[in-house]
């Protein structure tokens, strides 16, 4: 009796088992490839090219930049060699100089009325009017000029 209720017990889950994978496969839908490119499937084309568009974009730009940045680089490297520094010093010192000497011409003990100084391409000229004024006129290398009348009593501390 008891081989007969294990009988019918199991005939039941088997039972049960299949019709519920009866009722389970009779609800599935069929298989279907799609793809997952939108390339190739059409679903949401345009948004995959802009992306695809936009990262190219960024991609060039940051080529560009780094391009940029790399010869800054360079710019800097090649002003601060020695060299470069000598130069920069010498020129100033040197200018310093031109302006002293300008200003002993003018205010020296023994000034002049007038004078002319060329310095690349620029011609820079004063002018003592009646003692009270000095005028300087610059002319740049292009025929531009810069007049400046200062008096020449406000020099006093």
């Amino acid at each position: 009796m008891k081989s007969s209720l294990f009988l019918i017990v199991g005939i039941y889950i088997y039972v049960t088992v299949f019709l519920l994978l009866l009722a389970i496969g009779s609800q599935a839908d069929e298989i279907l490839y799609r793809f997952k490119s939108p390339s190739f499937s059409g679903i949401n084309t345009s948004s995959h090219y802009l992306t695809v568009d936009s990262q190219e974009a960024s991609r060039k730009q940051a080529v560009k930049d780094e391009i940029k940045a790399y010869q800054d680089e360079l710019a800097r490297d090649a002003q601060n060699t020695t060299l470069a520094r000598f130069i920069r010093n010498l020129e100033s010192r040197v200018y310093a100089q031109l302006s002293r000497q300008m200003v002993e011409q003018l205010f020296g003990e023994t000034p002049q009325k007038s004078g002319k100084l060329e310095l690349e391409g620029n011609i820079i000229e004063y002018t003592v009017e009646n003692d009270e004024f000095i005028t300087l006129t610059i002319t740049d290398e292009l025929g531009g000029q810069t007049s400046i009348t200062v008096p020449i009593g406000s020099f006093t501390f």
